[in-house]
């Protein structure tokens, strides 16, 4: 009994991951029009029969998402370096790497909003992942407090309980500006906006990435 429980979850397991695959090339295909039913067609599934894996089509986006939040944030944990600043370069190399080889998947988590869909609590602590290394990284480097508006403080004030580390709350300020300028950094690579300007762009990318290490604060 206990062997045929084991064959049927490795079964449902095979299949959800199935139906995950489809629908990320659908994805890719289609933008944001995704369809259950669509779906269920392409994989030879009866209509009713997806709806035991996944209720609705929001519970197969928010699969989605986890599974690509997860996937880069793996992907940039997994960066070293010999130092703080090394691990710096590292772990942006590793989301702009992550983000040309997943494209569509980058696309789902950073780009447009799916219309109508609202992502659930489920999806907080995978995305939370990459930006906690840079975190760390800033911590290791003893990243120095900054002056910043006030309000801008008690932001940043009010993330520190969930840190691993006691970064002071202008140093983190610099850090969440940091990493919104590696997204949209990227994002400009991914979406076309650096043509004509500084495309290719991998010159780019690696003084940017040291700049940003001057701006928080991570000795050379």
């Amino acid at each position: 009994m206990n062997a045929g429980r084991t064959a049927r979850d490795r079964a449902r397991a095979e299949l959800t991951q199935e139906i995950k695959d489809e629908a990320r090339r659908q994805l890719a295909t289609d933008g944001a029009q995704l369809s259950l039913r669509a779906v269920a067609r392409s994989l030879g599934m009866a209509s009713s029969a997806i709806y035991r894996y996944f209720p609705s089509r929001d519970d197969l986006l928010t699969a989605l998402i986890i599974d690509a939040y997860s996937s880069l944030g793996a992907a940039v944990e997994a960066s070293t370096g010999d130092s703080p600043r090394a691990q710096w370069r590292s772990a942006c190399h590793a989301v702009r790497n992550w983000a040309l080889d997943h494209r569509h998947e980058y696309a789902l988590i950073y780009g447009s909003p799916v219309p109508g869909y609202r992502a659930p609590q489920d999806t907080v602590a995978p995305a939370a992942r990459v930006p906690l290394v840079f975190v760390g990284v800033a911590g290791a480097a003893g990243a120095p407090d900054s002056d910043v508006p006030p309000v801008v403080h008690a932001q940043a004030d009010a993330l520190r309980p969930a840190l691993p580390n006691d970064l002071p709350a202008g140093a983190l300020a610099r850090v969440l500006l940091a990493w919104t300028q590696l997204f949209g950094m990227i994002s400009f690579e991914l979406f076309g906006q650096l043509v004509g300007s500084a495309d290719p762009a991998d010159e780019f990318f690696a003084y940017a990435v040291d700049q940003m290490a001057d701006f928080v604060g991570i000795a050379r």
